[in-house]
């Protein structure tokens, strides 16, 4: 038996080994529920303090990388802006400078027309007296005109006769060529004008059959030309037409301009030219390099003897304009670096949102898990409170248990124990 004092009345009462385990028990589990709940708080409070130092360490990186990368962005753009400011403030100074140079040259002519009126009527009171001696003298000049004119005459007729044989012999060699051999002719008539002055006008110059049909249809020669750093300022597109006297079915140069503005597109050209024999009496043609850019843009048609001047007068042309193109060559690398820049940013902003996403579900699953912790022990104190309560009713069961109530019902056993009673 255990001897037991109450700490309020101060009485001392003795209990059985059963009783006093079940005080201790019910001592202990008190304590043990209070300490698993202040262990539970300490753990929730450590825990949201945990994730919100994690967190704000993870925000505060993030936004030093990002506001570096910024910092690095408007250095690079105000660098840029700076370049793009000198080049525009130089072509102002070129401008105002051509401008002033205009308003000079305007003031000299104003003065110069003044002196020019006094020397145009001059000028005209001594052509008038020249004019007087000269017909005076025409007079005497008619005889040799006339003998010299009929000299010419019988010189041009023989230049004429010349003429005609030539003619008749090229017909006849035109009548001896198929269709295809007389265009082929034209094209190497062409080629062999180009290689003549190759070296000389146009060595760094490409000028080639084209070939390629994989779109259906090809032009007969390319010209390309670029400059020392690479950069291709001309690109035409030839087609040469010719056919026999005697062809049946005539055609006109407008037939082949569809075509011939396909092939530049296709080809990437810049110009199209073409180089034609067909409509021999048309005047138009026949005037020089024509123009074509209403119907077809950047179309030319020219005669053989033109070919090498017009790439001649392309060329000069595009001279002049290398040096915009230079600069709009530098300023688009210019851009495209910048646009690399802005897609490395979004590429390390892609990536590190990747990790953060990766490390935020990381913290959220071993968040979920500290949660399923919690949870399994809140069972196993269920259990175990549950235990406890199985264990009070046993108890309470046994001190219940009586030597009456265990013979009630049971006469032997009574009488047994009441014999036992009467001989103690």
């Amino acid at each position: 038996m255990q001897e037991i004092k109450c700490p309020k009345c101060g009485e001392v009462f003795q209990v059985d080994a059963s009783g006093y385990a079940a005080i201790v028990k019910q001592v202990r589990d008190k304590e043990f529920e209070k300490e698993l709940s202040e262990r539970q708080n300490t753990f929730q409070t450590e825990k949201a303090a945990a994730v919100q130092v994690a967190v704000t360490k993870v925000e505060s990186e993030k936004d030093k990388e990002i506001s570096a990368l910024h910092a690095v962005l408007e250095t690079e753009q105000a660098h840029r802006q700076v370049e793009i400011d000198k080049i525009v403030s130089e072509k102002d100074r070129e401008l105002a400078e051509k401008e002033l140079e205009i308003s000079r040259l305007k003031g000299e002519l104003k003065l110069s027309q003044t002196s020019t009126d006094l020397v145009v009527k001059n000028a005209l009171q001594e052509k008038e007296t020249a004019i007087l001696e000269l017909q005076s003298q025409m007079h005497l000049q008619n005889n040799e005109w006339e003998l010299k004119e009929k000299s010419l005459c019988e010189k041009y007729a023989e230049e004429v006769k010349r003429r005609e044989e030539e003619i008749a012999y090229y017909k006849d060699f035109k009548a001896r060529q198929s269709t295809k051999m007389v265009g082929e002719s034209l094209e190497q008539h062409c080629e062999t004008e180009f290689n003549k002055l190759r070296a000389t006008a146009f060595p760094n110059a490409y000028f080639e059959k084209d070939n390629d049909a994989k779109t259906g249809s090809k032009g007969d020669f390319i010209y390309r030309e670029s400059s020392q750093d690479g950069v291709e300022f001309i690109s035409i597109m030839f087609e040469m037409k010719n056919e026999m006297d005697t062809t049946a079915t005539k055609h006109k140069n407008e037939d082949f301009f569809k075509e011939l503005d396909k092939d530049r597109t296709e080809k990437n050209c810049e110009y199209a030219v073409l180089v034609t024999m067909l409509e021999a009496d048309s005047e138009y043609y026949n005037s020089g390099i024509v123009d074509v850019s209403h119907r077809y843009p950047k179309m030319y048609v020219v005669r053989p003897q033109f070919f090498i001047p017009i790439i001649t007068v392309l060329r000069n042309a595009a001279l002049k304009s290398l040096e915009y193109r230079q600069e709009l060559e530098v300023v688009r690398s210019q851009n495209i670096d910048i646009t690399h820049f802005e897609e490395d940013i979004n590429d390390f902003k892609d990536k590190f949102s990747r990790n953060f996403r990766i490390a935020s579900d990381k913290f959220r699953k071993a968040i979920e898990e500290i949660d399923k912790t919690i949870d399994h022990l809140q069972k196993t104190k269920e259990a175990l409170l549950s235990s406890e309560n199985n264990l009070r009713l046993a108890n309470n069961k046994a001190e219940d248990l009586t030597i009456k109530r265990l013979t009630k019902g049971n006469p032997t056993m009574a009488a047994k124990f009441a014999e036992l009673k009467n001989e103690q």
